[in-house]
């Protein structure tokens, strides 16, 4: 049965910001403000009303989801942590209410692999077509969700069999991921383990997977929160705000988090202008 459970503070957890950071990409708008998605074969909703986050999921889930939304994190506390001069303080009031997902391993994996030099339309609709091709079904209240294919199915198939999902040159990089994750060569429980220069190193030596694909990786699924991602939004974010000798370590133990703020501020700044110059 499916119930709906408060969660915390709206502008603890807001879906919008969280679901629209680019740190997920099996989530939509369902068109009244919420946002429904699919993790570890489970389905949920997740909306605010009266000020008040909360997640529509299985009775039996709740606990999952909690883990999920990361519950268990003081983000008071992580936000000013990083609010560190007038740049970084405007980018974490703007991002108030992101939270770092606790996604899958292998699925931040391969969905980072997807990824690289893609847009973020085009990555949810590569992400999806290998669900809907490879995962198993299950019905939810918002219709038919597929689970996100484990490496172990993932390292059976062979190029050909995923050029529907027109993912171009990233297919073998995705074959090759989930042969070494499915076989123990990759161990993504040892990487949780490891501080996150390591685990960044560690997940380089699979073929495809550079500084940017790895730092996602180490953040959104090892939830490594001193991660901190460097894409063309943040590049020109530490450009033409930060000092050239800005080290990202200096932010400390949410350095992710203060990335994920930047992130929504710049292309929400982006977003702005756009529409003023049409």
């Amino acid at each position: 049965m499916y119930r709906v459970y408060e969660l915390c503070p709206e502008r603890l957890l807001s879906p919008y910001k969280t679901f629209e950071c680019g740190q997920c990409f099996r989530w939509n708008p369902d068109g009244s403000g919420g946002y429904t998605g699919a993790a570890s074969g489970r389905a949920a909703r997740v909306f605010a009303l009266g000020g008040t986050a909360r997640v529509e999921c299985e009775e039996a889930d709740i606990g999952f989801w909690r883990d999920y939304l990361d519950m268990g994190t003081d983000y008071d506390a992580a936000r000013e942590s990083v609010m560190r001069g007038e740049y970084l303080t405007d980018c974490a009031r703007t991002g108030e209410g992101i939270r770092i997902l606790r996604q899958d391993k292998w699925e931040a994996l391969c969905s980072f692999i997807i990824s690289q030099c893609n847009n973020i339309p085009r990555i949810k609709s590569i992400v999806e077509k290998l669900c809907e091709l490879f995962g198993e079904p299950f019905e939810t209240p918002w219709g038919l969700r597929y689970a996100f294919p484990p490496a172990e199915r993932v390292a059976l198939l062979e190029e050909p069999e995923l050029a529907p999902l027109h993912a171009g040159y990233r297919a073998p990089y995705i074959i090759n991921a989930a042969r070494a994750v499915a076989s123990g060569d990759m161990d993504l429980d040892a990487a949780a383990g490891m501080d996150a220069d390591a685990a960044r190193a560690y997940l380089k030596t699979l073929s495809g997977v550079g500084d940017k694909v790895a730092n996602c990786a180490v953040l959104f699924g090892l939830h490594r929160l001193d991660a901190f991602p460097i894409d063309v939004w943040i590049k020109r974010a530490l450009r033409e705000h930060m000092p050239p000798d800005f080290d990202p370590k200096t932010l400390g133990e949410y350095a992710g988090l203060a990335q994920q703020y930047m992130f929504f501020a710049e292309r929400a700044v982006s977003a702005v202008n756009t529409r003023k110059s049409v």
